[in-house]
């Protein structure tokens, strides 16, 4: 009777065992799956962000839709993180994160002709086009994520403080400009008419700073005189912008100095930092009968090539063009022509080497983005961006040269007509 009652309460015990253990050990399984499953979500976000980062796409080819074929969880996760951890959310500002976003995009692909313009930004960059403002006169673009100078604008402040072509703009007033972009260093830079600006360069491997005071930049289109050497006559005629009105006034130049009885002719486009294509074949078309002005390459496309219209002012006045390392774009596109038509020597220091095509495109909002959609071949089929166009003749001119208002590079101009 004994032994039953044991066996009985044995029994007992086991089941009430049971019955605790088994919500311990459906709690040990659930945790195991938990960590399993956490592990394994763990380990699918990590993928995730792999492929996220390395850039693929769906179809691992070029992207056509971005809005099917990119998925972009990784700005959404970023944006809600910041909005919960965030020290101060009321910086959190929706446009200027969204404008931020747009230009770190564009400023992705690592071309400094590339642009998203907030509205400001685009509103001085047509200011710019119609050479109307105030500042200091210099025209600038970003170079290996450096800001540079294209050229101090004839006449400007910038260049009377010494300002030059390819100076590299380190810091604005003590602040340093590293990671800056553009629009943020042209905004620092410009200011109201008398107020002065301190810009610390970097030329070559010297570093130095200019007190520059801002003023209205009103730059001529074009300048032309008459100088008489060894009896011989010799036009001048420097065209220091590509404005709306910068062909008719170049046209009229001509036939001014022509009616002068001139003999040799100088078309200097030194400091002249370009403009549009439309420009650059009309005023090509001033010394040419006939021929290619340029190619134009774009993406999936033949080349599209431009022609003079046949009307030229000056077809066989012996002729010099004169460039320098500030003769950017259209400017280059011209000397180029010329120089493969072997029209004219080029003589002065190799050009900036600007030589793509951008489109503007205005967006909602007032921002825009402006976008390198070709690239430009002189006639022969030579491309010139970043390269710049090598002279014929290389010829100095250095800062003593323009403190002491000498001009080595003209005085080759002539030198080489009076040979002719």
């Amino acid at each position: 009777m004994f032994m039953l009652c044991s066996a009985r309460f044995m029994r007992t015990i086991a089941r009430l065992f049971s019955l605790a253990l088994l919500p311990l050990v459906m709690l040990m399984l659930g945790w195991q799956l938990g960590v399993q499953f956490e592990q394994q979500s763990l380990k699918d976000t990590y993928n995730r962000l792999d492929w996220l980062y390395a850039g693929q796409s769906g179809s691992g080819e070029l992207i056509q839709d971005p809005e099917k074929e990119v998925d972009i969880t990784l700005f959404w996760s970023v944006w809600r993180l910041l909005i919960e951890h965030y020290i101060d959310p009321q910086d959190l500002k929706v446009t200027p994160m969204l404008y931020g976003a747009a230009g770190g995009l564009v400023r992705a692909i690592g071309d400094p002709y590339t642009t998203f313009m907030k509205p400001e930004e685009k509103k001085d960059f047509m200011e710019t086009l119609n050479g109307e403002l105030q500042g200091i006169g210099a025209q600038l673009t970003e170079r290996d994520g450096s800001i540079v100078v294209v050229t101090p604008l004839k006449g400007s402040p910038a260049e009377q403080a010494g300002l030059r072509a390819n100076d590299v703009i380190k810091r604005i007033d003590g602040e340093d400009i590293l990671d800056k972009n553009l629009g943020y260093v042209v905004g620092k830079i410009r200011g109201p008419k008398g107020t002065s600006v301190t810009i610390d360069i970097r030329r070559e491997s010297a570093e130095i700073s200019l007190n520059i005071v801002r003023d209205d930049i009103r730059v001529p289109s074009v300048e032309f005189e008459m100088r008489t050497v060894q009896g011989k006559k010799i036009g001048i005629v420097a065209l220091n912008r590509f404005g709306d009105d910068s062909i008719e006034e170049t046209r009229d130049a001509f036939k001014t100095l022509m009616k002068e009885g001139m003999q040799y002719l100088i078309f200097d486009l030194r400091f002249n930092g370009g403009g549009y294509l439309e420009g650059a074949v009309d005023l090509t078309s001033l010394f040419l009968e006939k021929g290619k002005v340029v190619s134009v390459e774009k993406r999936g496309r033949q080349l599209q090539h431009f022609y003079v219209d046949g009307k030229p002012i000056v077809p066989d006045v012996p002729l010099v063009i004169l460039i320098n390392e500030a003769s950017a774009s259209a400017s280059e596109i011209v000397a180029g022509a010329l120089q493969d038509h072997q029209r004219a020597p080029v003589i002065g220091t190799k050009s900036f080497g600007k030589g793509t095509v951008q489109e503007v495109i205005d967006l909602p909002g007032g921002s825009s983005v402006r976008i390198t959609v070709a690239r430009w071949l002189t006639p022969n089929g030579r491309t010139f961006d970043k390269e710049g166009l090598l002279p014929n003749i290389v010829v100095e001119r250095t800062e003593e040269d323009m403190k002491a208002e000498k001009d080595p590079q003209m005085d080759a101009a002539i030198e080489w007509l009076l040979k002719e």
